[in-house]
This record gives C-alpha cells, structure tokens and sequence, in this order.
C-alpha cells in the first residue's frame, strides 16, 4: 500500500501572552503583534502522517493558506519528513473565516487529486471553533472523523481509528478518502531532523527570492534540487474570488475588548497554623467550601 496523505497546517500566533494589540479595529489578527508558530495540533496530524508513511509507504504533501511568511512553516514541515509544500497565498485569501478558509483549502485538495488520507489538527489556537477541518470534508465529499487518537487499523480501502469523546473513547471505520482532526494526546510529534535541515534549509518561495539580497539559487534550479516552496493563488485552485477572503467570509467581529481583571481586596494570610485555619473558616463562612 502506497498512501497519498495531505496535511492541511496553519501558521499561528503565539497566544501565550495575548494582548489587546494582538487584533485589528476590524476584528482581524493583527499577526505582527505575535510571534507566529506553528499550530500545535497540526504538528500531531504532521507526525501521524509520518508515521503513516513509514508503516505503510506513501507520499506526504503539507498545504499552508497564509501570508508570505508562512513559508516558514512550511520549511518546518520539511525538515520534520514532508515531501512537498505548497503556500497557498493571494491577496483575496485576507480576511477568511472559517467558511472561506475551508472553501479555499478545499480547492487546493481538489487541485491535488483527492488523496487517501487529508489530516489536520482539531482546531487552531488562534481560533478555537474546530470547524475548518469538517467544513473542507463536506465540501470534498468524503467521510470525516473527527478528534481522532489514533490509527487503530489501515486496511485497503478502509481505515479503522479511536476518537476521543466526553464519555472515552470510541472506535469508528471509516471508507476511504477520509478527513481526520487529530488531537494534541494523539502523539508527540518528532523533532526537525538535522540531515533535513541542512538539505533543505535553503528552500524558497519565488516571492522569497524576489524579495532576497542574499545569493540563492535560481528559481530553476531550486526546483530541480526540489528546493522551490510552490505558491498556488486563486486561479491555481480554481477558486471564485467572491467566495475568498472577506468577500466570501459571513463571520464579521463587531468589537474587541481587552479584559483586564483587578483584585478588589487584598488580604494576607499569615504562614502559620492559626492563619490558615482562619482562612478555611471564612471560606467555609462565605460559602466558597462546604
């Protein structure tokens, strides 16, 4: 068996120290705020591809949709095992809720050839609603499971995985193609590999190279030592442009807060027996503890 495997990654913002700066006054992510990483649970679905390949053979293609910069992600994506990458990126993708991300990676997919298997995380940091990976399943048409932890079974034609639930865990099969959400306790994904760094540090985007002072190797020969990032537009994918972007996008934020929460009252609690006893009983009074 020789699996063609797609891992749909996102480049996302550091939200460890979020701060209001961190969002647009029209409600998008101002990622210059934020040092972008990334996205953790696409990392898990990176590695279960890898380990995929390595049990059954395959090839592994990671597709980003992002500004320019998301390259770095995808150069990331190589030296942990990917075979291709490819940035999916244009000026009309700005903007994109889930809806429109989802209908643009979409395409991308579609432009590919279906694969076998399409692996993504659960959800991304940034956004938290989990809705993207289903959301590209419905409009490839092909079954999904999602909060996946692991492969259970591949067989041809079929595959066999567990999916967390609120209640455990449960065993689901599946034809396939198949889109999978994997979840961060599906594994913990593998480190760059040094051969790969050194082999592929060097990889490019043709914006990249427009943009670089530094001498780096033609587009031509980039791609003949398989060192050129592809960057796939709107008309690559075959994408209408009303459906991209914020053109196609009908999640508008109507404002951004900043909440900043402050002690009313500041009590000290001595370090001693009698202290921390007064403590448990006021609690206790107040109805904090029963």
């Amino acid at each position: 068996m020789s699996l063609r495997i797609v891992v749909l990654a996102k480049q996302v913002p550091d939200t460890a120290n979020i701060t209001g700066e961190a969002m647009k006054p029209d409600g998008t992510v101002n990622r210059g705020a934020l040092p972008a990483i990334f996205n953790p649970e696409d990392l898990n679905a990176l590695e279960m591809a890898l380990c995929l390949r390595d049990q059954h053979g395959g090839h592994i293609t990671v597709v980003s949709m992002g500004p320019p910069g998301a390259a770095e992600l995808l150069r990331d994506a190589l030296y942990r095992g990917a075979d291709r990458v490819i940035l999916l990126t244009h000026r009309l993708f700005a903007g994109a809720d889930t809806l429109a991300t989802s209908y643009a990676l979409a395409r991308a997919v579609a432009t590919l050839g279906t694969p076998d298997i399409v692996l993504c995380g659960r959800q991304a940091i940034d956004g938290d609603t989990a809705q993207v990976g289903p959301q590209i399943a419905e409009k490839l048409g092909i079954p999904q499971v999602t909060y996946v932890d692991r492969v259970v079974e591949l067989g041809e034609g079929t595959i066999v995985v567990s999916r967390t639930t609120d209640r455990g865990t449960r065993i689901v099969r599946s034809t396939l193609p198949v889109l999978l959400t994997i979840v961060s306790t599906a594994n913990r994904p593998r480190p760059p590999s040094v051969r790969r760094i050194m082999t592929y540090k060097k990889a490019r985007t043709q914006t990249e190279l427009m943009a670089s002072t530094e001498d780096y190797l033609e587009t031509s020969a980039l791609g003949d030592k398989g060192l050129l990032i592809e960057e796939w537009g709107v008309d690559m994918i075959g994408a209408e442009p009303n459906r991209c972007g914020m053109a196609g996008s009908p999640t508008w934020v109507k404002r951004v807060a900043s909440v900043v929460i402050s002690p009313r009252e500041v009590k000290r609690v001595e370090p001693t027996q009698a202290g921390i006893s007064a403590l448990v009983e006021e609690l206790i009074t107040e109805h904090v503890l029963s």
